[in-house]
Parts: structure tokens; C-alpha cells; sequence
């Protein structure tokens, strides 16, 4: 598998990453067997970078993580976790006594000493400007408790801001066919600064895998059936806060491009993939045969200029009004 790496960390890892928050919650069940088949499946494959939450599933998605190291001691895998959602959304929760207090349990969970990689999880955007913030992380990596951290972010004024930080080694945003936004500043900004991207929700919550019609229902425990207008949490977590029936639109648009030697969904994947500066993209999966044809992308073809043509103007005709200036 192609690599990439994080500068500010001093690391390598297969451009190809696996998500971990379907093993956790908020997409319908995954019972641990499948999960350690998605995570097994991903390492087999040459995923050398996972991504998870201290509240998927309440840690349970970091706690299936932790096994599956104690399992693969000589896996040479970087785990990213997040902190910060476990309590209400204000600039006051986000201090050294809590990041100690959520690092510690998230180390608990992971079986780590160190972390390799810890983000703040969307934080509100107080928090982004706010020194004393940087400075507690800052002191995280001083006691040896995190190896560096990062950022997750719902906008590129946060990510921008985030960038300028020095210490900052991640910014982690929302980027696919469906989200070009990032592409404009937010990619050129980190490349400048040796800042990591970690495209996340690059199949827009599966809308971007082509499996979908008008007809097609989710669980209730799935937050495309309880989030679709940002009930539970920023709406562009789900589907990208592209409405459903104009996703379904615009993929029926992109469909054609794809060709008989990829999926949809490895068109999408691709994509992403070709955009400079991307460093891992962290699609999900809920079972090992998903994982595999996800990381398979990293050994197909580069998408051609026409075809990254087409993509922009899908967007700019169909999807751009609805997102590119929310996001």
C-alpha cells in the first residue's frame, strides 16, 4: 500500500486508513466477531492506520482496538483516538483536568502507555482560538501521555486556525465527491505547514457506495435515520449534509465514470485519494470483505483529468448551493 506520512508525528502510514466508528455505534449493530473480522481484514490488507472515538459506542470501539493490539503485538499500526464529546459543548470543559482524565481512560481502553495520536473531537470554535487549550496538549506530551495530537473539525475556518498552531500534527475534516470545500484552502494550508489530513466521511455515510435508492430504509440505532437534519449532532455527519434525494442525484451523475474495473464506492475512495495533500482517508466497514475492497483502492488507478472533470461539475452544478457554504 501506497505511503504517506504525518510530519509533525514523525510518521508512515498506508493512505488507505479504516474508521472505527461503525464498531462502536450509531450504524446499526456490529457484534465484536465482525468487528475483529473488519479490523483483521484492514491489517491483512496493508491498513496501517485506525481511526476511533472515546464515545463510540461509549468506548467500546477503542476497548475492540485494544484487543485487537494485544492480539497483533507486531502489528506497526497507529491508533488515533478523540476526546472531548463526552460532556456539553463548552469552551470551559476543555481543560488539562479533562484531557488528563479522558487520555487516562482512553489509554485504559487502548492498552497504550502513549498515544499516538489524540484530536480534539469538533470542538466548539471557542476552543480553537483559546491558547490555554494547546498548552494543556501541549503538557499531555510533555508527561508522555500522548505522542501528538490533532484536531477533528466541522469547517475550514477551524481547520485554517487549527493549522496555524505549531504543535498542531492532524487536522481531520470532512472530505469527498460530495465536499470540496477543503480543497480550496484547508489541503494547500496543511501542506505548507507539515499538517496531516485525515479525510473522513469519504463515502457521505455510504450514499458515495452507490447502494442506495429512494426506497432504502436504515435502523433505528443508525444515525442516517435519526440525524438526517442534525438532531443528535452536526447534520453534515450525515450524508455530508447533502440531502438524500439529491446524493442519490448526483450519484446517478458520477455512476458513469466509474467503468467495469472499480466499484462506485472505490471510485469515491479514489478520488479522495488523488487529492494533494491527503495523507490517510478513514473509510468505515462493517464487515472484512468492505475492508478489503477499501484498501484495495490504493493499488488501482489514479482517476483521469476528465474524470475529476466531471466529479467538479457534478458538484458545482448540483451540490455546491446546498453545502459549500455551511462547511
Amino acid at each position: 500500500m501506497e505511503q504517506r506520512t504525518f510530519s509533525r508525528l514523525n510518521r508512515t502510514v498506508g493512505v488507505i486508513g479504516l474508521g472505527a466508528w461503525q464498531l462502536g455505534a450509531d450504524w446499526g449493530t456490529v457484534t465484536e466477531d465482525d468487528a475483529m473480522g473488519v479490523l483483521s481484514a484492514a491489517v491483512e490488507a496493508g491498513v496501517t492506520f485506525l481511526d476511533t472515538a472515546d464515545v463510540y459506542g461509549d468506548g467500546r470501539s477503542e476497548r475492540l482496538i485494544g484487543r485487537f493490539r494485544a492480539a497483533h503485538p507486531d502489528a506497526d499500526l497507529t491508533v488515533a483516538t478523540k476526546m472531548g464529546r463526552r460532556v456539553p459543548q463548552t469552551p470551559q470543559a476543555y481543560t488539562l483536568t479533562n484531557f488528563r482524565a479522558w487520555t487516562d481512560r482512553s489509554r485504559a481502553n487502548l492498552g497504550m502507555d502513549t498515544l499516538d495520536l489524540v484530536q480534539l473531537h469538533c470542538p466548539p470554535t471557542a476552543v480553537f482560538a483559546d491558547d490555554a487549550v494547546f498548552d494543556a496538549l501541549d503538557t499531555l506530551v510533555s508527561d508522555g501521555a500522548i505522542a501528538g495530537y490533532g484536531v477533528s473539525v466541522e469547517t475550514c475556518d477551524q481547520a485554517l486556525t487549527a493549522i496555524a498552531r505549531p504543535g498542531v500534527a492532524s487536522v481531520q475534516i470532512i472530505l469527498n465527491a460530495l465536499r470540496h470545500k477543503p480543497l480550496e484552502r484547508v489541503l494547500p494550508a496543511a501542506s505548507a505547514a507539515g499538517v496531516g489530513i485525515i479525510a473522513r466521511v469519504p463515502l457521505a455515510s455510504g450514499l458515495l457506495s452507490g447502494r442506495y435508492d429512494e426506497h432504502t430504509t436504515f435502523a433505528p440505532d443508525d444515525h442516517r435515520t435519526y440525524n438526517r437534519a442534525g438532531e443528535a449532532f452536526d447534520v453534515g455527519e450525515t450524508f455530508s449534509g447533502v440531502g438524500f434525494d439529491l446524493g442519490l442525484d448526483a450519484v446517478r451523475r458520477l455512476a458513469p465514470l466509474v467503468g467495469d474495473d472499480r466499484t462506485m464506492a472505490q471510485f469515491a475512495l479514489r478520488w479522495v485519494v488523488d487529492q494533494p495533500g491527503v495523507t490517510v482517508v478513514i473509510p468505515g466497514a462493517r464487515d472484512a470483505g468492505q475492508a478489503r475492497r477499501n484498501a484495495d483502492v490504493a493499488g488501482q488507478p489514479s482517476l483521469t483529468a476528465a474524470q475529476l472533470d466531471t466529479v467538479a461539475k457534478v458538484y458545482d452544478e448540483l451540490v455546491r448551493p446546498q453545502v459549500h457554504g455551511r462547511w
